[in-house]
């Protein structure tokens, strides 16, 4: 068995647990058992990223699928990329919130759906692990993608933006990705962002983009109390979580956030259930 594939995605040490050849072998096993058409990849701002992402993308190729490129990313936009572009699959490589020197991969197939351990993972691994691939008569194209512009047209569709309030927000980025959807977002929004670790930054010059970790969450603190701030989020590095502060600069822990999003759910959708 290969140790960097977990539960629900692969994760591990590069190049100790996930390394180039095994990238390639990936995307071929990817290939050989979703046997896609079209398959979008993406990655987040690590140094191991962007030769992971070429290894990936030459092993689905090699299987026979047309690869788009969307470049660095985060998490979410993957997903939404292999939605809206009508993909039949995407892979994120990422490593989330894990120290420097892990790395990892998302998968989904057509229609965004999950790949788990309980649908198709294992298989993946298997092949993988095997690296048994049948010669193919012809590789796949390369080509880049860019759904940015649609992407904030969909985040934007879920509120009202009219009927928002002017607000002075600290928006930490962590030195991950989500600065430069952020930067997309503002100028729709009637929002005054006091950005902070906002650019890209592979060596992570203040620590680990989690947080969730106590030790993380000071600067967002002083900084909402230091400019008077309503509000403070802060993302994770492929940012696909994000945490609340309030204008105290107290962190809120998840289960109110839970509360408030079902509550207005639920006003435009009376009784219906919220998974």
């Amino acid at each position: 068995m290969l140790s960097c594939f977990k539960a629900y995605d692969v994760r591990g040490r590069v190049p100790d647990d996930l390394n180039d050849d095994l990238a390639y072998r990936i995307g071929r096993a990817y290939a050989a058992h979703v046997e896609p058409r079209r398959v979008v990849v993406g990655r987040d701002i690590r140094e191991t990223s962007p030769a992971l992402t070429r290894a990936l993308a030459s092993g689905l190729r090699d299987g026979g699928a047309n690869v788009y490129d969307i470049g660095l990313c985060g998490t979410e936009e993957i997903y939404f990329a292999t939605f809206h572009e009508q993909m039949d699959g995407g892979i994120m490589i990422t490593a989330s919130h894990n120290p420097p020197d892990y790395n990892g991969m998302k998968f989904v197939r057509e229609a965004a759906k999950p790949i788990s351990g309980d649908s198709g993972l294992k298989d993946i691994e298997r092949l993988a692990e095997e690296n048994r691939f049948a010669g193919r008569d012809r590789s796949g194209d390369l080509a880049l993608l860019n759904p940015a512009g649609d992407y904030i047209v969909h985040l934007l569709s879920y509120v009202d933006v009219p009927a928002l309030r002017p607000l002075k927000i600290v928006v930490n980025a962590g030195n991950g990705g989500a600065g430069k959807v952020i930067d997309l977002l503002e100028k729709h929004l009637p929002f005054e962002f006091v950005k902070i670790h906002h650019e890209p930054d592979n060596s992570f010059p203040h620590g680990v983009p989690n947080p969730l970790l106590p030790e993380n969450r000071p600067p967002t603190i002083e900084a909402i109390r230091e400019s008077g701030a309503q509000l403070g989020v802060a993302w994770d590095g492929d940012y696909d979580r994000c945490f609340l502060f309030d204008e105290t600069g107290a962190f809120v822990e998840g289960y109110y956030i839970v509360g408030l999003l079902a509550s207005a759910l639920l006003e435009d959708a009376p009784g219906a259930r919220i998974v």
